[in-house]
């Protein structure tokens, strides 16, 4: 891609890596570099720093922060207070784990972000697993259970536990990451991932004083292999950017090497001292008294800034480093991939294509025998009957579909009969049969699929409805018909009759096997016949989006 007067959006970006990539991109002369941060002094002294930066002239270094994993109304809020915050923390919790609306999409910080700078290219250097992981779920379930032994797990107490969970965090912040780029126009997204362990094994012997091998920091490399699969996803889906990942596997270091002041989370250490040695009993009782004193004098050292991994000494950094345990790599070895990367310049370091070079996709032995099983179920079902759907693969709508499609193909038989039907008629004829033919009626019913009749006021069902109203959802919400239910209305048929239109159209288009092989030719598309899941999987691909676009 040319970088020349675009737009780059820098997630994460007054970090080693973020600093490093934006080194590495400012020779490409892009219009602008917008850097953020967690934190509005860190993402401006990133900028200025940029902005300074050999070649940068002329280049919009532009300064964004605050928690993209929020609603924009408290992204510059500690999470602590959000979370303390009733109203705040209710919303936090609706948006994560209700469904992505727009209403929930433009509340988001991040949602808001990429609306607002539209980038054309986004580098997300933010550590997404470690910044889910070490909100510490295993720490909140602890508390729920010690409260609720106590009779006090209130629904605050149960939503503050809610709002750690991981998972449900990097599933809206991939949501929202991928309607927001489409809705922006970006072309390219490069995310620079973890591995969790810097590359190490379960063996890891570096953590926070947890137990080895310790579950948080399993949870963020779990994180981390979620969010790669998600990303994997991504990447197969029509209107997404082109997704990359560049995984280092290593300790990321150094920023600078200096002597001053140790700060860890932004306060610095203070000197303390022993005043007497304390009995077992009494060294951790909180009531007691204390055996120590601190001092005002701030803690010094010689130390080598490794950027969000903070502060090492010497010895900590030849430990860390050393052959045979984490090792390292620089974030200037990382920026020079990440941008290869973006000019389409093939790294090898993509892990998303390299999942897709190494999973196994479909095969031209089950395409071969797919023609196969269907001849040998056509046969047996006219012989036994028709089965139409079982409602165990889903979704819902798939099952509905299909039901439809069968009282089409009983009532006009052709895809050409289907297409002229008579919308108001159409609705009488299916009333009629769903009545008279027991077994099709009871198919129905018996794998949760209602049936609305025509005049929308009423419906049959039996004792399970796969597509049931929420509490705060109506009755006659349009979305319950859409997902799962059989929908016998006239309006219903209208839509029918201008899919078989499309239907048709799309075939009559359509080259020629004699043409070559432009065209896809499906099983059954050279006959007449209506076939309810051929209807079906060509409204999945091309009326709800939901095509293949890899192989």
């Amino acid at each position: 891609m040319d970088l020349a007067n675009s737009t780059v959006l820098l997630l994460g970006g007054a970090g080693l890596v973020g600093q490093a990539v934006a080194r590495e991109l400012i020779p490409h002369r892009p219009a602008r570099i917008v850097v953020t941060s967690l934190f509005r002094k860190d993402a401006i002294e990133a900028a200025e720093l940029l902005a300074r930066a050999p070649g940068a002239e002329g280049i919009g270094m532009e300064p964004r922060w605050g928690d993209l994993f929020v609603q924009e109304a408290v992204r510059e809020q500690p999470r602590g207070e959000v979370l303390a915050d009733a109203g705040a923390r209710r919303q936090m919790v609706d948006d994560l784990y209700g469904e992505l609306t727009d209403e929930v999409f433009h509340r988001s910080s991040l949602g808001t972000l990429l609306l607002d700078v539209r980038p054309h290219v986004i580098v997300d250097c933010i550590n997404t697993a470690g910044a889910l992981a070490y909100q510490n779920a295993f720490a909140s379930a602890a508390d729920l259970l010690a409260r609720a032994d106590a009779g006090g797990a209130d629904r605050d107490a149960v939503e503050r536990h809610l709002a750690t969970l991981y998972l449900p965090q990097l599933i809206r912040h991939v949501q929202i990451s991928l309607e927001g780029m489409k809705r922006a126009g970006t072309r390219i997204y490069v995310k620079v991932g973890t591995a969790g362990t810097g590359g190490m094994g379960l063996n890891i012997p570096f953590t926070h004083a947890e137990e080895r091998p310790s579950r948080v920091l399993l949870a963020k490399s779990g994180l981390a292999g979620a969010h790669t699969l998600l990303l994997y996803l991504m990447a197969r889906t029509p209107g997404a950017p082109a997704v990359k990942e560049v995984k280092p596997t290593a300790a990321i270091s150094w920023k600078s090497i200096g002597y001053g002041t140790i700060h860890r989370g932004g306060r610095a250490f203070t000197r303390s001292d022993a005043l007497r040695a304390m009995p077992l009993s009494e060294a951790f009782v909180s009531d007691g008294e204390p055996g120590w004193q601190e001092t005002d004098e701030e803690l010094k050292g010689v130390y080598l800034d490794a950027g969000e991994n903070g502060l090492f000494s010497l010895a900590e950094f030849e430990t860390l480093t050393a052959l045979g345990l984490m090792e390292f790599i620089t974030p200037e070895e990382i920026a020079t991939g990440v941008v290869r990367e973006i000019m389409a310049h093939p790294t090898g370091k993509d892990v998303v294509a390299a999942l897709d070079g190494a999973t196994m996709g479909p095969t031209y032995r089950a395409g071969v025998l797919r023609s196969t099983a269907l001849q040998r179920m056509e046969a047996m079902e006219a012989e036994k009957g028709r089965s139409v759907a079982f409602e165990m693969l889903g979704p819902p709508r798939l099952a509905k579909l299909l039901f439809e499609g069968e009282l089409l193909r009983r009532l006009f038989g052709t895809r050409g009969g289907a297409g002229g039907l008579d919308p108001e008629e159409t609705a009488k004829r299916t009333h009629a049969l769903i009545q008279e033919d027991t077994d099709l009626r009871q198919r129905m019913l018996s794998v949760g699929l209602p049936i609305l009749l025509p005049d929308g006021g009423s419906l049959l069902r039996g004792p399970r409805v796969d597509v049931p109203p929420a509490p705060d959802v109506p009755v006659g919400d349009p979305r319950l018909v859409e997902r799962g239910w059989v929908d016998l209305r006239a309006s219903n048929w209208a839509r029918w009759a201008k899919r078989m239109a499309a239907f048709e159209a799309e075939l009559a288009a359509r080259p020629g096997v004699e043409e070559g092989s432009v065209g896809d030719h499906e099983f059954g598309d050279d006959t007449p016949e209506i076939r309810p899941g051929r209807l079906a999987a060509w409204i999945f691909r091309y009326e709800d989006q939901g095509e293949r676009i890899k192989r």
